[in-house]
């Protein structure tokens, strides 16, 4: 039977076994799908140790996706971009392939809510490794601009400067930033924390759409302040987490598994319905 894992540290919680269980289940294909967590300076050994063993792809999850980019022998242009791997494949002629499917969840995620991205005014917030991540997906859907707020303006100035050759991609710092916008999306980890990025209330009106990208139980912090100051459409990372991984298993087995059913059940298992 064919073997894959998802690489982190830590990655226990991690609901990839359950999301890609589901998806064999449905496209009715053969394969296991397990957890590993080697020491941060053992991730590389890790990795061989687990291809020369046999095994045919793997997801790579914080802290890896940076020294997985390094470690396969080829990249995919999204990954290039990206800056960092979150799938690898063993290809046929026994090459590594690294890949990144984080923007493309995004993407999909963000339409399967009936965001409009075309001709839209995008505030994405954070320049760390997520937002690298989906900003060329963004940008391919031709917003009529994409504008990066981050507290180390300079990290945002240099991300706009990077993908500037694929769209209206620019830099603000968050006094700056004036609206109206039509999509907010939070790259940043501020609502593991309880924490909010420093963004003015004022930038908030009903017709917004909010995205952040970490999710849980219930509402993230900036997802309940969102609504506290009139967001209608909210949306956590969630859905992302399922679309990003139907990617990766199109990558793997050639097959696409739908993404509705699969959400539902993880929602039910996380509790949220």
């Amino acid at each position: 039977m064919d073997r894959y894992l998802v690489f982190g540290h830590p990655v226990r919680h991690s609901k990839s076994p359950f999301i890609h269980t589901l998806f064999a289940r449905q496209t009715q294909q053969e394969l296991e799908y397990g957890l590993a967590e080697p020491a941060v300076d053992e991730f590389a050994h890790a990795l061989r140790t687990f291809f020369d063993q046999g095994g045919k792809g793997c997801n790579v999850t914080v802290p890896f996706k940076e020294q997985a980019f390094t470690l396969v022998d080829c990249l995919s242009p999204r990954a290039k971009r990206a800056g960092a791997v979150n799938t690898i494949k063993l290809t046929d002629d026994g090459v590594l392939l690294g890949d990144n499917t984080d923007g493309a969840g995004l993407v999909a995620d963000l339409k399967s809510h009936g965001v409009t991205l075309a001709d839209s005014r995008i505030l994405l917030l954070g320049a760390g490794g997520a937002a690298r991540g989906a900003l060329a997906p963004l940008l391919a859907e031709l917003p009529s601009e994409l504008v990066i707020a981050n507290r180390t303006h300079t990290k945002a100035q240099q991300l706009a400067a990077e993908f500037h050759d694929l769209g209206p991609v620019t830099a603000q710092t968050y006094e700056q930033l004036a609206g109206p916008f039509d999509l907010v999306i939070n790259s940043t980890s501020a609502s593991l924390q309880g924490e909010l990025p420093p963004l003015a209330p004022a930038l908030i009106h009903t017709d917004i759409a909010i995205y952040d990208m970490m999710y849980g139980a219930s509402d993230t912090a900036f997802i309940s302040w969102a609504k506290q100051h009139g967001a209608r459409q909210t949306m956590d990372g969630l859905g992302m987490l399922v679309e990003q991984a139907a990617e990766a298993f199109t990558v793997w087995r050639g097959i696409r598994p739908g993404t509705k059913q699969v959400l539902r059940e993880l929602k039910r298992n996380l509790g949220v319905i």
